[in-house]
């Protein structure tokens, strides 16, 4: 099989694993109880089984054992470390979707699962920042990838907060990252992030809303340690100007928004890990947009970030101009449409003859 068939072959195969295994998670959420209970700061009224991230898990996971020694030149202590991570994190998930863990339990086994992907050889060796000489980490290595991993991962699980958002992020992160694994030339990264993009689109379609279940901390969390340690791979062990910047931008919004979020807690004299309604996805729909329409006006920002990513790696200024430009001109329409929308749908609050 050549690395083309190999990489449509893993993307298939992880939707289709993901896609038919959906429904078996959500009878495994009612039956252990997890079920997202309506609360003030959510988004959907009514009770909806969450743990579909074991369908996420489980496409990825199947497609990982089947067909990852198919890939060129894989490093079986990486893919090893990875598997391990990640089930960490997967059984953490499982658990807090159950009991709702305490903060503190939940970064100690996601710092252990990181560390795991350190000892196994997944770290970030150096930094590549444009304007700046190539700096290495030595001993500061395992620190900050650490930091990045168990930062990522959260930052997934934070934008969490609308049916299909987080599953559609991750995808068109996992996209962006596979486009530039193929560009770098690493062969494991790119058939990780096919994997992870088909158990994405095999999830979607019950999720996006109005959705029949939640992925939950099992599959956001999830997502989160993976789009991490795949990016160390394609990216973060490249001598690539600029690397850095670039798998910040590819995974955009979820760091810009997670950052906001500890700040705009700090401020407030909040612990940094209390939830609020401050993210952005909060705020779109209380000024008016619809559900599916935050959702979509999300996925372009997510794009835009992306393919900006990509432009500038492949040194195309003119590309990325293009990108803010057309992007721009669809944001201020859909802005446009989403007030004309909101007028629409505003009762009548002129006073009624009465007959």
């Amino acid at each position: 099989m050549n690395s083309i068939g190999l990489y449509i072959a893993s993307f298939l195969m992880a939707f289709v694993v993901s896609w038919a295994t959906t429904p078996l998670a959500k009878k495994i959420a009612f039956k252990f109880g997890a079920v997202a209970q309506p609360r003030k700061r959510d988004m959907h009224t009514k009770p909806i089984p969450r743990m579909g991230g074991i369908a996420i898990v489980s496409g990825f996971m199947v497609t990982l054992i089947l067909l990852s020694h198919k890939v060129e030149s894989l490093e079986a202590m990486q893919i090893t470390g990875i598997a391990i991570g990640g089930m960490m994190i997967c059984i953490l998930g499982i658990f807090d979707d159950k009991f709702e863990l305490s903060s503190k339990l939940k970064l100690t086994i996601q710092l252990i699962a990181a560390l795991v992907a350190v000892r196994c050889g997944i770290t970030i060796e150096f930094l590549s920042v444009p304007f700046l000489p190539h700096f290495n980490l030595n001993w500061l290595s395992i620190p900050f990838t650490v930091v990045w991993i168990v930062g990522i991962t959260n930052a997934v699980n934070l934008i969490d907060g609308l049916d299909g958002l987080a599953a559609g992020v991750s995808s068109i992160a996992a996209i962006c990252l596979m486009i530039l694994s193929i560009h770098s030339g690493h062969p494991t990264a790119v058939f990780l992030t096919a994997s992870l993009a088909g158990s994405c689109f095999g999830f979607l379609p019950y999720n996006f809303n109005p959705a029949s279940i939640f992925m939950g901390d099992t599959g956001s969390t999830f997502l989160g340690y993976m789009l991490s340690v795949t990016s160390i791979l394609g990216l973060l062990k490249s001598y690539t100007l600029g690397t850095v910047c670039i798998a910040v931008l590819i995974l955009g919004l979820p760091i810009f928004d997670t950052t906001f979020a500890i700040i705009r807690r700090i401020l407030s004299g909040k612990p940094i890990m209390s939830p609020d309604r401050g993210h952005l996805h909060h705020r779109l729909v209380d000024k008016g947009y619809s559900h599916k329409h935050a959702v979509v006006t999300l996925y372009g920002v997510s794009g835009i970030f992306g393919l900006s990513a990509i432009g500038f790696v492949m040194s195309d200024v003119r590309f990325v101009v293009a990108i803010f430009i057309i992007m721009g001109i669809l944001f201020y329409y859909n802005a446009r449409i989403n007030a004309v929308s909101a007028t629409e749908t505003q009762p009548d609050s002129s006073p009624q003859s009465i007959n």
